[in-house]
């Protein structure tokens, strides 16, 4: 049986506006749609389908935004994980254009929720991406100008050297642009915030509640320790805490460990930081990402883990990332380290599918979750409700199994990401 755990000993968790209370599950209960996880997916199609008028209940195996939801670097991108040069390359430039277009709502659809629910999540416009080798830059400036010239993207500036040095505090980069549409916020306060709008519209949600079984069919079924879930549909929202729920979506969506530190607050000192308080992240494989929060800490991520545990020393883990660009914050203190788990897949797409009559999984949101994660609850919801439209552009995506199954895909990951990371330091 799953131990409920309290939420991680984050800045987040010390920090978060308004919190929600919701009671484990208690007996056998119906609904038109049951969702397993409390995460930003399993919330947003809670909240859109409550608006719908449809029945619904949603279990959470700990605390509402537990998972990543709640840990994450709280950054919100534009578009997809993967570039538009690659997409179309892999897809053409057709379906190129329309994830494009699907990514730009996804954030609006960020922005529209925390604007129509008044949800106080500390957001902060702009996104700086930082070049880390210097043959990176001129692939940087054609991405822009496709983005320009054929995506219609207005609001982007190309950064120097010079001009990034001064944009983020640090001379390690050799140059970068910003996107003034994108931007940050409290991951955890958002994810309440969406939770508390579909308590509003009509969702029952079950905190300390864990899915142990689903019985597919006719009508599916969720069972747990505390009772079971009728329902016409069941989703699984699970991203990287699957455990053991679903073999064909866990030999998809791998999860993976990365960890994050705040610092002390910095006052005037974070001025010569993140002048503009844009969120920043930078071109390696296992990915630096950063941001001032609403108090003026240093929210810094970096590091990435493959096994089942975390280092014992999270603050000294990341700190170690965080001085290689900021040597001048050796003498700052860090108040809080956390980590968690997020999930990838091998193309790094989201893995969208509607597995079985009235059985959803959604996940593999590889990193840029505040978006993505958010808008495929959405688009569920719509599937759900007979429109399949945007759900199946997603759904076509290919998304081949991580190779050794279960038991050696860990092994595999962990090979390829060594690689990535020597190549990130040549």
């Amino acid at each position: 049986m799953q131990v409920k755990q309290p939420h991680a000993p984050s800045y987040y968790a010390a920090t978060a506006k308004g919190a929600v209370s919701c009671p484990p599950l208690s007996g056998d209960v119906q609904a038109d749609v049951c969702i397993i996880g409390g995460g930003y997916t399993g919330l947003s199609v809670a909240l859109h389908l409550a608006e719908r008028g449809r029945s619904v209940v949603l279990i959470e195996a700990n605390k509402i935004g537990w998972g990543a939801s709640g840990r994450n670097g709280g950054q919100l991108h534009s578009g997809q994980r993967r570039d538009q040069s690659t997409l179309e390359e892999w897809f053409g430039k057709d379906k190129a254009h329309l994830l494009y277009a699907l990514g730009e709502e996804a954030k609006g659809t960020v922005k529209g929720l925390i604007a129509r629910h008044a949800i106080d999540c500390d957001w902060q416009d702009g996104l700086i991406h930082a070049q880390h080798k210097e043959r990176y830059v001129s692939p940087m400036m054609e991405e822009v100008e496709l983005l320009e010239r054929e995506y219609g993207v207005a609001g982007l500036s190309v950064l120097s050297r010079e001009e990034i040095a001064v944009a983020l505090g640090t001379n390690n980069f050799f140059g970068g642009w910003r996107e003034q549409s994108a931007g940050h916020l409290h991951p955890l306060s958002y994810a309440l915030g969406i939770a508390r709008a579909a308590m509003k519209a009509g969702a029952t949600l079950h905190e300390d509640t864990a899915a142990l079984r689903v019985i597919e069919g006719k009508r599916p079924k969720v069972e747990t320790a505390s009772g079971t879930i009728s329902a016409e549909t069941v989703i699984l929202a699970c991203n990287g805490y699957l455990d053991g729920l679903h073999a064909e979506t866990e030999a998809r969506v791998m999860p993976i460990h990365n960890f994050i530190l705040a610092t002390e607050p910095l006052g005037e000192r974070a001025k010569t930081l993140i002048p503009g308080r844009e969120a920043a992240c930078d071109s390696r494989f296992v990915v630096n990402y950063w941001r001032l929060s609403a108090d003026s800490r240093l929210i810094f991520g970096g590091g990435e883990t493959y096994g089942r545990s975390f280092p014992e020393d999270i603050k000294g883990f990341v700190r170690k990332h965080m001085l290689k660009l900021y040597p001048q914050l050796a003498d700052v203190r860090i108040d809080y380290g956390w980590g968690g788990t997020l999930a990838v897949t091998m193309k790094r797409l989201p893995y969208l599918r509607r597995l079985s009559p009235g059985f959803y999984t959604s996940g593999g949101y590889s990193g840029q979750g505040v978006g993505t994660a958010t808008f495929a609850g959405k688009i569920l919801a719509e599937a759900i409700c007979g429109e399949q439209e945007r759900f199946d552009v997603f759904a076509s995506l290919p998304n081949i199994p991580f190779p050794g199954g279960k038991l050696f895909r860990y092994p595999t990951l962990v090979l390829a990401m060594t690689w990535y990371a020597l190549r990130d330091r040549l």
